[in-house]
C-alpha cells in the first residue's frame, strides 16, 4: 500500500483596496503578468475596512497566508485610510504573535494603480515565502479544511 502525496497548493487571501492595489491587479492581468492562481482577491473599499478579526477568520477557515494591500501612505482616496489600516495591522502583528502563526504569513505592502509590475511581484514573492513555510496549522479549524479538501 503506497501513500502519496499531495503536492502543497496554499490558500492565499488578498485584501485589496478598491481605488490602488485591485486597480494595479487589474493592469497586472491586463499586461499579462503572471501571479499565482491560489491568490484569491478579495476587494475592499479601502485597506482601513480590513478588520483584523477578518484576517485571523481567513486563517481559521484555511488560509496559509493574508496580504493586505492598499494605497501609498498619503495617497489614500480616503484621506488617512492606510494610516489607519497600518496602525491595526500593527495590533494585528501582536495578536499573531500571541496565537503562534508565524509573522511572515501576513503581510501589508502599498501598490497603486499604476504598479501592474510591483503587483505581480508581491504576490509571486509572497506566494513563494508561504510555500517555504508550508501549510498552515495553527488556527485552522478542521470542520473547514475538510469541506475544502472535497
Amino acid at each position: 500500500m503506497s501513500i502519496e502525496k499531495k503536492e502543497f497548493k496554499p490558500l492565499i487571501v488578498a485584501f485589496c483596496c478598491n481605488w490602488c492595489s485591485y486597480a494595479g491587479a487589474d493592469l497586472a492581468g491586463t499586461s499579462r503578468l503572471a501571479y499565482p492562481a491560489e491568490i484569491k482577491i478579495i476587494r475592499v473599499p479601502c485597506s482601513c475596512r480590513v478588520n483584523p478579526m477578518f484576517v485571523l477568520r481567513a486563517f481559521q477557515r484555511g488560509a496559509d497566508g493574508v496580504i493586505i494591500a492598499g494605497c501609498h501612505p498619503g495617497d489614500c482616496h480616503y484621506t488617512s485610510g492606510n494610516y489607519f489600516a497600518r496602525r491595526r495591522m500593527t495590533m494585528l502583528f501582536s495578536m499573531l504573535d500571541f496565537f503562534g502563526i508565524e509573522r511572515e504569513r501576513t503581510r501589508v505592502d502599498w501598490v497603486s494603480a499604476a504598479e501592474g509590475v510591483k503587483f505581480s511581484t508581491v504576490m509571486n514573492d509572497f506566494s513563494k515565502k508561504i510555500h517555504e513555510l508550508g501549510e498552515n496549522r495553527r488556527l485552522g479549524d478542521l470542520r473547514c479544511k475538510q469541506t475544502i479538501d472535497r
